[in-house]
């Protein structure tokens, strides 16, 4: 009988249970889920995200959290008429200060230390006076953080020999240009936009140029992206804003340079590296180059090893440059100028080396056996 079958199926039910999922639709165990979901190359990108944000924190906080003067360079002029030593003897005296905030020198003449000064060899000069008053000379320009801490060393030693101290800006900031941050961040634009347009082209067309011509034409884009990024950047901090002046096109040919070696650079590590190149790059050019840069604190104001690795990192070469270019009459330029051909030729050379190593490698496997 026909009523029979659906007793018979619900019968059938009841031996295996309601409903039983089919095993395509059964829900793997949470560890074999999160397995599938998270792969082992993203969690070791995760982890390196996370080591450059921690080493990002440290590199900041470690240059900034305690500036303190180590080594200026300041001149020492004795007042006319003064006994043979006496310069020598106010010398051995600042140099002996705790801590070392001073590198005193002698200098034979007001006229000398100022033409070092602006010709960076120095960072400020000690004129004694006659009659009870000395007069500091400084260069703001160089950084305002610096030519602060200068003055703030020697107030309480004038006063301490109850003489009084003037300060006199030798080259002064442009109005527009406060505390002399705008070289910095002008570099700081450069060299972001370097390594980010490696970086592009790395994502859109792979990290590894398939042949040297491919990673020809990348350098030849590269060049012309930095010929217009140097070019913006000193139109934008020129003639729309006002906050640095003069030698327009020797800073925009800088600034090209500056892009130029910072782009290729990041490309040749991406050639050996892959994606992995783009957190060097960061690493190199942003959490370790930019608080070595000279910017909120000139390098006499920052730790030992931010100190010493700035003047090689390009924001710190960059920071540098534009102000030698901008301020003092291109004193001061060449090591800037060579560490940022040095990035450039390094970066075309090996890119171009590791992309002719790919093509043999990659006409040995097609061959025939």
């Amino acid at each position: 009988m026909t009523s029979g079958h659906p007793h018979g199926t619900h019968g059938t039910h009841g031996a295996h249970g309601a409903h039983e999922a089919h095993p395509a639709e059964r829900r793997p165990p949470l560890l074999a889920e999160w397995r599938d979901a998270v792969t082992p190359r993203a969690v070791a990108l995760v982890v390196g995200v996370l080591l450059l944000q921690l080493g990002f924190i440290l590199s900041y906080a470690g240059a900034f959290h305690d500036p303190k003067p180590h080594r200026i360079a300041l001149g020492v002029v004795a007042p006319a008429g003064a006994p043979a030593g006496a310069a020598q003897q106010t010398v051995e005296r600042l140099n002996a200060l705790d801590g070392e905030p001073l590198h005193a020198t002698v200098v034979a003449s007001e006229a000398s230390a100022v033409d070092k000064i602006k010709g960076r060899d120095l960072d400020g000069a000690l004129v004694a006076g006659t009659s009870g008053t000395d007069r500091l000379l400084v260069a703001s320009a160089e950084g305002g953080s610096l030519s602060g801490a200068l003055a703030g060393v020697m107030t309480p030693i004038e006063a301490a020999q109850q003489r009084t101290l003037t300060v006199e800006d030798l080259v002064p900031a442009a109005r527009g240009d406060a505390r002399g941050l705008t070289a910095f961040y002008l570099a700081v634009g450069w060299v972001v936009g370097g390594y980010l347009v490696a970086s592009i082209l790395a994502i859109s067309a792979g990290a590894k140029p398939a042949n040297v011509r491919r990673a020809r034409v990348r350098l030849g884009a590269l060049a012309l992206y930095s010929i217009v990024s140097g070019i913006g950047g000193a139109l934008i901090v020129g003639p729309v804003l006002g906050a640095l002046s003069g030698s327009f096109w020797t800073l925009a040919g800088f600034g090209a340079l500056v892009v130029f070696s910072v782009g290729a650079f990041t490309m040749a590590i991406q050639a050996l590296t892959g994606v992995l190149g783009i957190g060097i790059a960061v690493l190199l050019f942003v959490v370790l180059g930019n608080p070595s840069a000279g910017g909120a604190y000139p390098g006499p104001l920052l730790p030992g090893f931010w100190r010493v690795i700035g003047p090689y990192l390009p924001p710190g070469a960059g920071t540098s440059g534009i102000r030698g270019i901008v301020y003092f009459g291109d004193a001061g330029t060449l090591r800037p100028l060579l560490v940022s051909i040095g990035y450039a030729l390094v970066g075309g050379v090996v890119l171009l080396l590791v992309s002719a190593a790919r093509r043999h490698s990659s006409l040995i496997s097609s061959a025939p056996a």
